[in-house]
């Protein structure tokens, strides 16, 4: 059965006004896992015809919920990579050693991901490099830098057990009490 939501009306105006729907939700949650998807099969496996559909789409990418379409690349395979754990506390905690230690990191591509933590340290930081030697040379240059950093901690990834790019949809279905759009968000993982 297909649905045509006529997207003109009043409750459904517009993207900023309104949280996403459970329609919303389920586009989200099948692109999340199928980008490439055209558009009459997404709208086939939302229950919609390919205009609303689209429609819907446009102000979800417009709205921010769709950050990008990009493909999930085997990096290892074509180059033996490390991945690096890293606990960072500051020297001092005033809001500039904060920005000055966030501007830095935000600039070094090894560095895929950097989080502000509450408790014992500052940042958790996962870095992906060629080997040790790499990492080493760039927590080197980060001490030089005198971004503020008083200690580190270093873990080396001896092997991902889950690594997911990132948080299933079905996180969100299921925190605004709605059925779940595709079972394999909530038990695979959401891998492709």
């Amino acid at each position: 059965m297909t649905i045509d939501n006529d997207i003109r009306s009043p409750h459904r105006a517009d993207m900023r006004d309104a949280r996403p729907d459970a329609i919303d939700l389920k586009i989200l949650a099948v692109l999340q896992h199928e980008g490439r998807l055209t558009k009459a099969t997404l709208a086939q496996r939302v229950g919609l015809s390919p205009t609303p559909c689209w429609e819907r789409l446009r102000r979800l990418e417009k709205a921010g919920y769709v950050r990008g379409y990009r493909a999930d690349i085997a990096i290892e395979k074509l180059v033996p990579l490390t991945t690096i754990l890293v606990e960072v506390t500051l020297k001092q905690h005033r809001y500039q050693d904060f920005e000055l230690f966030e501007r830095h990191v935000r600039r070094i591509d090894e560095i895929l991901e950097c989080h502000a933590t509450g408790g014992g340290i500052d940042y958790l930081l996962k870095i992906l490099v060629r080997d040790v030697d790499a990492y080493q040379r760039l927590i080197d240059d980060l001490l030089v830098a005198d971004i503020g950093i008083g200690r580190y901690f270093t873990y080396i990834v001896t092997r991902a057990v889950k690594d997911l790019p990132q948080a299933p949809v079905g996180l969100a279905i299921e925190a605004l009490g709605e059925a779940p759009a595709h079972r394999s968000d909530r038990s695979s993982g959401g891998g492709s």
